[in-house]
């Protein structure tokens, strides 16, 4: 197992460096820069024409003139000391701004996972255990309509019937006078009231699929060799379900943490632009569009360690929650 971690660690930081290199090539590939972002506003927006020795000038403030290899190694200096820099369009450092947008998000993507896991396992277990009875109809039908509905389609839905039936639109997760207000006893009451809608849109989509997951494989060990000895025993129902292929059928909800742990700090994109949520999907989404190397670059490298670390934490629980499961040859 020794080796397995050493082996693995060496492969996290050749993955990273891989995941560097594509970002900042990516974040490159379109032509211009910021600064040819910024001048383009300036001349539609605010009808200022710069002349070409102002903006060779920018760029040279921003460092952008230099070539693109050294920017990289630059870039990748200030974060192999942990710096994340400073973001060009906000003129602030990256860090402050992901602590701004950090916590919110986390708070909204933990409790849907939590939902999730939570409508998705009992709902599944149900479902395998009564298969082709009408309640395992019912939850098939509305699975495959959370699986087909898109979450943003679901989020504009949702506004639309909250303004029309009671006059205002759920989005946001505080109310306009609790914004700029210090955190009390109030507002965090006002953030728990609007914490359902965005946890409930975020969480359908990926409740229809684990239930789906887990009823398929919950159905496969049912129908083991291991499951009629028990029964045949006198095992009681309920023990020899959860004791065994309930413990089994788990390890494909187990292997996708690894994917959920970068998920919890960028949150979902789209229903975060469309319910005006203050997570780091927008962010990012703006970094990409103003082509702001080092907000995008640090973001996504921030999303890349989270992935590789939560996948080697999923292998880890695999081999915890499933005993069968070595990644090495036993002497």
């Amino acid at each position: 197992m020794l080796m397995y971690v050493v082996r693995r660690f060496a492969y996290m930081l050749l993955l990273l460096w891989l995941v560097s290199v594509g970002s900042f090539v990516l974040i490159q590939l379109p032509p211009g820069d910021y600064v040819t972002v910024l001048v383009a506003d300036m001349e539609m927006f605010q009808n200022i024409v710069l002349k070409p020795e102002d903006v060779e000038q920018l760029r040279r403030a921003y460092g952008l003139d230099r070539p693109l290899y050294v920017q990289y190694f630059a870039w990748m200096g200030r974060l192999v000391r942990g710096d994340l820099g400073n973001s060009i369009a906000y003129q602030r450092p990256v860090l402050e701004l992901l602590k701004e947008r950090v916590p919110m998000t986390v708070v909204i993507s933990v409790a849907a996972m939590a939902f999730v896991w939570a409508m998705a396992i009992p709902i599944g277990i149900y479902s395998a255990t009564h298969q082709y009875s009408l309640g395992d109809y019912v939850v098939t039908v509305i699975g495959f309509v959370g699986m087909a509905v898109p979450p943003f389609l679901l989020a504009l839905v949702v506004m639309y019937f909250g303004f029309r039936w009671f006059g205002f639109a759920p989005a946001g997760l505080l109310s306009a006078e609790y914004i700029a207000e210090p955190w009390s006893v109030g507002k965090l009451v006002d953030l728990l009231k609007h914490l359902p809608l965005p946890v409930i849109v975020t969480g359908i989509a990926g409740t229809a699929g684990l239930i789906r997951v887990l009823r398929a494989c919950l159905l496969d060990e049912l129908e083991q060799q291991y499951v009629v000895t028990a029964r045949a025993k006198g095992l009681s129902e309920g023990r020899l379900l959860m004791k065994y292929p309930v413990r089994v059928a788990v390890n494909p909800l187990v292997s996708t943490i690894g994917w959920s742990l970068a998920g919890i700090v960028s949150g979902s994109t789209i229903i975060s632009i469309v319910l005006n949520l203050p997570t780091t999907g927008p962010l990012l989404l703006d970094a990409v569009l103003k082509q702001d190397m080092e907000l995008a670059g640090s973001i996504i490298m921030v999303l890349s360690g989270l992935t590789v670390l939560g996948t080697y934490l999923s292998d880890i629980l695999l081999v915890l929650v499933d005993p069968r499961i070595r990644y090495e040859s036993q002497t």
